[in-house]
């Protein structure tokens, strides 16, 4: 939304990164949710515009809370980013906190299409994702992923203007030479926006996507 003072009356007014085996994640479906329509934070309100100033496409969502940790505060719906030159239209993406849309945003303007032009000589038109919000624990442990309170994306693919389509999993360890160099440089870019950067080289579980986490740490492998 480029003018996003225009929305923020109506917030008044509404005032797939593996985390656990594929065979538990029903123990994440939600019971129970409820939703509070007060007016955004100062705080909320700043991060909305700077992702409005991004030109991205997305809809604040109302504060909701799902009980055992899991929520979707200060989150949005994306629905499409801007690159230096055009629209990048995003696939699977659920609700992020608008802090995780904003670095999000940057990297997919700067540090992917950019890539994708210099390396491999084509524009980024999309972005595939396994998905953001997803009230389930960190694999092996008790604790709360990032995608517990919409904190994290998880990236599967990048697609061209010319018409490629680079996957992680097929991409990581290709042949070509120059897909391999972008898929580790995006990577690499990733990490100095997000908090916590996982992917191939960290374990089987994400030997598929980039697991992109806000979250104030310092962690990239």
């Amino acid at each position: 939304m480029r003018h996003i003072l225009a929305i923020l009356p109506l917030l008044a007014a509404l005032t797939a990164c593996v985390d656990i085996p594929q065979s538990s994640r029903q123990q994440g479906v939600r019971t129970s949710s409820s939703a509070s329509y007060s007016s955004p934070s100062p705080s909320s309100r700043q991060c909305l515009a700077q992702l409005g100033s991004t030109n991205a496409n997305f809809s604040p969502l109302p504060d909701q809370y799902f009980g055992s940790g899991c929520s979707t505060l200060n989150s949005v719906k994306l629905a499409s980013l801007r690159s230096d030159t055009s629209v990048l239209s995003l696939g699977n993406l659920g609700p992020v906190t608008c802090p995780m849309a904003n670095s999000f945003a940057g990297w997919a303007r700067f540090g992917v299409d950019r890539a994708a032009r210099q390396i491999l000589g084509s524009r980024l038109i999309k972005i595939e994702t396994m998905g953001s919000y997803a009230c389930r624990n960190v694999a092996g442990t008790s604790r709360r992923s990032g995608h517990a309170t919409a904190n994290a994306i998880d990236v599967s693919a990048f697609v061209l203007a010319d018409g490629r389509r680079i996957s992680v999993l097929q991409g990581w360890n290709t042949f070509s030479d120059e897909e391999r160099r972008f898929l580790r440089i995006v990577h690499q870019s990733a990490c100095k926006r997000f908090g916590t950067v996982l992917g191939p080289e960290y374990n089987a579980a994400h030997k598929d996507h980039f697991h992109l986490e806000a979250n104030g740490k310092s962690f990239c492998r």
